[in-house]
């Protein structure tokens, strides 16, 4: 097997098992050398805890790319995780331009609302960044919620296949090639992934859990980037990355105080085994 080379771009959170501080470890499991180019640091992330400290690294990242441009660097793979501004998603289609090769995966994580909101940074003008960003994707992988905002679809919580079909159809539209559409439940016990890829659609289903953890969103993103870098299609690699999530949140619901974030790392030998 090759040694391909992903790079990753998104915030580090240095407490809290999401972002870059799950990203790096889950991709390198899969056997793949990982780079960073983190968007921020946090001394935590943002969710539940308070005082934290933030550093902006916005103007960071054209130095970043320009150097690695010197040095002749290219991905054959670029993906995307939460972005802090439109400023900073200019700058990583400029990136993506100058350091992905010709035949590179480019995934976009629009990480930016859940539960029928926005995230408090974010506003219209982002969501309209961001829909230019997933323009540019080979693999874009919203929930819903932010598959609504990509759309301009109502959000509902109650629907059919019809109203999944037709989001999947307008982010098709928005110029991404394959769409993962995540958290899709026709049955209140049960949840799943609609897979768009190369024309064909299919759904994988699986239970739903009644506790939910910090981060694991960029837990799936993050596997499912590590299973299709290493061949599998994108309906393998979303199965893969779901069932690898739920594991996660099963081992982190047998101890009563992780409420920070999921513990992916006792789980990691069921992803690489699934691999």
């Amino acid at each position: 097997m090759s040694y391909p080379k992903v790079l990753t771009i998104q915030d580090i959170s240095c407490i809290g098992q999401c972002s870059l501080t799950v990203a790096l470890p889950i991709i390198s499991a899969c056997g793949i050398e990982t780079c960073v180019l983190p968007s921020a640091v946090l001394s935590t992330h943002t969710a539940g805890f308070s005082g934290y400290t933030f550093a902006d690294l916005t103007e960071e990242m054209p130095k970043i790319m320009n150097h690695w441009k010197k040095e002749g660097i290219t991905f054959d793979a670029i993906y995307t995780g939460y972005l802090g501004s439109t400023k900073q998603i200019d700058y990583v289609k400029d990136i993506v331009r100058a350091t992905a090769k010709a035949n590179a995966k480019i995934i976009i994580d629009p990480a930016m609302a859940d539960n029928g909101k926005l995230y408090p940074a974010f506003d219209a003008e982002f969501v309209n960044a961001m829909k230019g960003l997933c323009a540019e994707a080979d693999y874009v992988l919203p929930n819903i919620t932010e598959a609504c905002f990509l759309t301009d679809s109502e959000y509902k919580t109650e629907y059919d296949k019809a109203y999944i079909d037709d989001l999947i159809s307008k982010l098709l539209a928005l110029g991404a090639t394959n769409v993962v559409l995540t958290g899709v439940s026709y049955q209140t016990d049960k949840t799943g992934v609609e897979v768009y890829e190369n024309g064909k659609r299919a759904y994988y289903e699986h239970e739903k859990l009644p506790n939910g953890c910090h981060g694991t969103g960029d837990i799936y993103a993050s596997a499912f980037v590590g299973a299709l870098v290493r061949g599998k299609s994108a309906y393998d690699a979303g199965k893969i990355a779901a069932d690898y999530t739920l594991e996660c949140i099963k081992v982190t619901a047998e101890e009563d105080n992780h409420w920070y974030g999921a513990k992916f790392e006792p789980a990691l030998p069921k992803l690489i085994e699934k691999l």
